[in-house]
């Protein structure tokens, strides 16, 4: 199947340029402008429109299971719907048991995506230590292409990770060339919080965020940053929510640690009032961890992907209906965290920051898609629109809009976090594969046309990092 994109403007994360965009064989073959193609090409015209590289959301919870249900969302419905919003690869988040075998959760992981109609592709959470995991990763690294694992500093007598754990994964990740990527939040902080806000009485949505303050988030944030600077680690963290974490990372990168940002577009736009709402199964539709904050960590939010100290755009898809949600409706610290955003990601991002300034397009596929695609090892496979590249792409229409609801939405779960809100700029059409997948509203995804994404280790990065530690002449200690 050939596919022609003519009349667009290229926007890649170095510049922009008038082309046509060439697909066959599910790969990008020619770049160019007036391209003659053979005949029984299918033409997309991009007339008044950008050609981007298809997003990728790297931190998804499709099919989740997760304080005792699972999200509404599976790997097809969620993948479909980030197709209808011009992303084309999801990075979701094998999550083991504690005791779990590393490799029997992923292999779980691994049957539930089969069912995905956008590519994927996985980090895997270490949750707990032994001889097992030390070993399960390497086997994760070298034979399934897996070069991140998570962990979950947050959810005390759940999937917490301790500092034990933490500088022993470090470790071993930085020795397999991986990198590790944390959940920034003080579990036992939390857990204490919660239980003082139960006990005055506080039992709805409106405590959620009192038990989660910034700082809450900042202590183990510096503290992961601590840890990973003395083993010379990169480190990645993830859904950066607040001004204080996001000072502490500023600080390490300015003293040249590799440090790696997240963001994720709900806290780029919504605010904790939410959590005030009258009605609890909105409030309780908001409930997600970290929780959106006061507004102005939004503006200092927008400035660190400005300045480049923020990196990657996500949405921490996690989808749950109202009746799952209600089972904390006495208790706030039993309502299932999460909220959904695939679908939804790039627009908001785009109508946030591209319209009002705070982005150029090329600023915007950078933190869409091109810095995932480079942070993660999937580059140039994914994150541009060139020759031998993945045909994942997106039409977006600048001039487009469409109004957010969870009545128009394909996503599952009945919620949206940006219900109401009207977005300007959409995709028109987005390609994935190579095949047409969604058409001006008509989403054409196809159940287990994704496909598994390999991420090979980062072996020249690491192998630097270890020459200089070995290399490194012994501290001389006099008295």
């Amino acid at each position: 199947m050939r596919i022609v994109i003519r009349g667009g403007t290229v926007v890649n994360a170095d510049r922009e340029f008038r082309a046509d965009v060439l697909c066959e064989g599910g790969k990008i073959v020619a770049v160019g402008e007036r391209l003659e193609v053979p005949a029984q090409t299918e033409v997309i015209d991009a007339g008044g429109q950008y050609v981007m590289p298809g997003g990728i959301d790297p931190h998804t919870h499709m099919q989740l299971p997760f304080m005792g249900t699972v999200t509404a969302d599976d790997f097809f419905t969620g993948t479909a719907a980030g197709l209808a919003g011009g992303t084309t690869t999801i990075m979701d988040f094998v999550i083991p048991n504690p005791q779990q075998s590393l490799m029997e959760a992923y292999q779980t992981w691994r049957g539930w995506a089969e069912k995905s109609a956008g590519d994927y592709t996985f980090h895997v959470a270490v949750t707990w230590w032994d001889q097992s995991v030390h070993d399960d990763m390497e086997t994760l690294v070298k034979k399934h292409g897996v070069n991140s694992f998570k962990h979950f500093m947050a959810y005390k007598n759940a999937i917490m990770a301790d500092d034990e754990i933490l500088v022993k994964s470090f470790r071993r990740a930085l020795e397999l060339g991986a990198i590790p990527t944390v959940h920034a939040e003080n579990g036992e902080l939390v857990f204490q919080l919660q239980q003082a806000l139960l006990q005055q009485g506080m039992t709805g949505p409106e405590a959620h965020p009192l038990s989660r303050p910034p700082m809450v988030e900042a202590e183990a944030a510096n503290r992961a940053i601590a840890i990973a600077n003395v083993l010379n680690t990169p480190l990645y963290i993830v859904h950066v929510s607040c001004a204080e974490s996001l000072e502490i990372i500023t600080r390490a990168r300015a003293r040249g640690q590799r440090v790696f940002g997240e963001v994720l577009a709900g806290h780029l736009v919504v605010d904790e009032s939410v959590y005030r709402h009258p009605d609890f199964d909105v409030a309780a539709g908001h409930v997600m961890s970290p929780p959106f904050r006061a507004k102005e960590h939004q503006q200092a939010l927008w400035q660190g992907l400005q300045s480049g100290n923020l990196h990657t755009t996500a949405t921490d898809h996690c989808t749950f209906c109202a009746e799952q949600k209600a089972g904390g409706r006495n208790d706030f610290t039993k309502i299932p965290n999460g909220c959904g955003g695939v679908e939804d990601r790039m627009a908001a991002i785009w109508d946030g920051g591209v319209n009002s300034g705070k982005l150029t397009p090329s600023e915007f596929v950078r933190i869409t898609s091109t810095n995932a695609a480079q942070i993660f090892n999937m580059y140039p496979r994914k994150g541009a629109v060139a020759v031998g590249a993945d045909a994942d792409l997106v039409v977006w229409d600048p001039q487009g809009t469409r109004t957010v609801s969870a009545k128009t939405q394909f996503a599952k779960g009945g919620f949206n976090v940006l219900e109401g809100r009207t977005v300007k700029g959409i995709p028109s059409h987005t390609v994935s594969g190579g095949k047409l997948v969604f058409c001006r509203g008509d989403l054409r995804a196809v159940r287990g046309a994704g496909r598994h994404i390999e991420r090979p280790a980062f072996s020249p990065m690491f192998d630097a990092l270890n020459t200089l530690r070995e290399n490194a002449a012994p501290v001389k200690v006099t008295r």
